[in-house]
């Protein structure tokens, strides 16, 4: 048994979000505003001597940068393209080196700041625009590390660094451009495909409620539809009797009657479907439960698939309420047990005053120890594509992930693991009042 993801929905992978004008506005004004609020403290508070005319040049820079941005875009909500994002974080890494460079290097401790353009960008931006921008922040950095202005000080007051303290302010830079960009990329990238997974999830359970809607509104238009149609065909029969044989008349009054019949014909097939969820179908016995999700693995010729209920002796199984995530969720895991057993699939549903359990297991050769750590994580596979597959299911990872999503949102607690005989074992437990319908 592996983690097989449903066909009916096919995402080519997560999508990170991308940064809005009006983000990128906000952060570089912020950054202005703290640059010219730290250059006049240390110059005029401080009383340290630096090229006050460039600094406050390259923050105007970026200030005049802030408003073309912004009256060049229709409206801040905007999203920017990829490459447009690239050149403006490129930008800012580049207008932070130039006002490092008139104040002492990396040496300055607000050098640490190259970092986070670098940060904003690997949680947004796709990795060859990270790797670019994660490098032209090393090259800067490099580069001040050689080349820059000396580090404001007091007049009369030498400040020289070790060669060794340099390296290290540099090592540090590099360092933490690297690990802090990764780490971003790494969470932005999780949660990009948490979020794809979660939606696949509530996809599919909303195809099931449509389908379960559906039959719920097919059975309440045969039980609406029962007496007009039945007074209908009572008229037409009166109407052949009363007519004359061979005229128009008659053979109108009797196509009305077999067309009566047909209509309450298929008004009868509609209230016999199992599959409605109107008050007299909203719920099922635990035995039927099990044997929908059964039912279309029954015939495969390689395995044979059986179920069991059990429970203590004497007491009939409960009914159970018919809730298409259950269903859903149970027929996959089944699927997958089919798919993966050698020749048996054993589906147990126990019962006792306390839970309701329902347990799957294959004679396959199990999940593998580095999947079952993770199993129930989305795109967590050991089956790149359909080989080995009796349905034909392409492992993406998520139909486990899915299906125990949908079970843990009934109220049920599911676990894998591996038999001690061998093949995959998944388990759902619920708590009895949480699954049981009390019939009157």
């Amino acid at each position: 048994m592996q983690a097989v993801a449903p066909t009916l929905w096919d995402f080519g992978g997560s999508r990170r979000a991308r940064l809005r004008i009006r983000t990128l506005v906000m952060v570089r004004w912020l950054t202005v505003a703290g640059q010219l609020a730290s250059v006049l403290f240390v110059r005029f508070v401080l009383g340290f001597d630096l090229p006050l005319a460039a600094c406050l040049t390259l923050i105007a820079l970026s200030a005049w940068m802030n408003v073309l941005v912004h009256l060049a875009s229709a409206s801040t909500q905007r999203q920017v393209a990829d490459w447009e994002a690239t050149a403006q974080i490129g930008f800012d890494i580049l207008q932070l080196a130039g006002l490092l460079y008139l104040t002492g290097g990396t040496i300055n401790p607000f050098s640490l700041l190259i970092i986070a353009p670098v940060v904003l960008a690997a949680a947004t931006l796709p990795f060859r625009h990270v790797l670019g921008l994660a490098l032209l922040a090393s090259a800067c950095t490099i580069l001040l590390s050689i080349s820059a202005l000396p580090l404001p000080a007091p007049e009369a007051t030498p400040f020289a660094v070790p060669l060794l303290n340099r390296i290290g302010n540099v090592l540090s830079r590099l360092l933490g451009i690297a690990f802090c960009a990764g780490y971003a990329w790494q969470a932005a990238s999780e949660a990009a495909r948490m979020e794809l997974a979660l939606d696949t999830t509530n996809a599919v359970l909303a195809r099931e409620q449509r389908l379960s809607a559906l039959g719920a509104l097919a059975a309440a238009a045969a039980h609406e539809l029962g007496t007009p149609l039945a007074t209908i065909s009572i008229v037409a029969k009166e109407m052949a009797r009363a007519a004359p044989e061979g005229t128009p008349a008659k053979e109108d009054a009797d196509l009305l009657v077999s067309q009566a019949e047909r209509c309450r014909d298929i008004l009868r097939r509609l209230t016999a479907d199992p599959d409605a969820t109107d008050d007299v179908h909203g719920h099922m016995s635990l035995g039927q439960l099990v044997e929908e999700a059964v039912a279309p693995h029954t015939k495969e010729p390689e395995v044979r698939v059986e179920a069991v209920i059990s429970g203590p002796r004497g007491e009939d199984p409960p009914d159970v309420r018919r809730l298409p995530e259950v269903l859903h969720a149970l027929t996959s895991f089944v699927e997958n047990a089919v798919d993966f057993a050698r020749s048996e699939v054993l589906i147990t549903a126990r019962f006792d005053d306390r839970n309701i359990t329902l347990e799957v297991k294959d004679d396959g050769p199990g999940f593998a120890p580095d999947i079952l750590a993770k199993l129930g994580e989305p795109y967590v596979t050991s089956r790149p594509g359909a080989e080995g597959s009796r349905s034909g299911h392409i492992g993406m990872g998520l139909g486990f992930f899915i299906s125990k999503t949908l079970m843990e949102r009934t109220g049920g607690v599911v676990t894998f693991r591996n038999g001690k005989a061998g093949g995959a074992v998944v388990t759902v437990r619920w708590a009895r009042e949480a699954l049981e319908v009390r019939v009157e």
